[in-house]
């Protein structure tokens, strides 16, 4: 799906996505990742939804944004607590959404000028 959002050139927006990539200011990436307004970080959570651990909310928490957009693959799932408190300990607020929420919402947060990352898991190729 094709998203569009005016917004300035030095600010990230998630232009596109599908199931195995996003697209990030029209350009394409493939693999976990972190976004935020100035910052694409790639090879987070190099393993996946089912091997998250505590060090993957750390690398989310030095980000220092307020606000974390979880997308956990094609459909919604719940990292269990014990993993996001590297989050919950600098009281950043997060969000569990399937990816296409949380690009969809990462846009429009980003273009209300919050303080948010997206943290976006692909599911393996079937």
């Amino acid at each position: 799906m094709k998203l569009h959002l005016d917004n300035n050139a030095n600010t990230n927006i998630i232009t596109g996505y599908g199931e195995d990539h996003v697209l990030i200011n029209k350009v394409r990436h493939e693999g976990n990742l972190l976004v935020t307004a100035g910052e694409v970080v790639g090879g987070w959570a190099s393993g996946g939804f089912d091997a998250l651990s505590a060090d993957d909310f750390e690398a989310v928490r030095a980000l220092g944004v307020e606000i974390v957009l979880i997308g956990t693959g094609r459909r919604q799932r719940f990292p269990a607590p014990v993993l996001l408190r590297p989050l919950i300990d600098a009281r950043i607020g997060f969000e569990a959404m399937d990816l296409a929420a949380a690009c969809r919402t990462y846009n429009i947060l980003v273009g209300e000028g919050r303080s948010v990352a997206a943290a976006l898991l692909f599911d393996p190729p079937r």
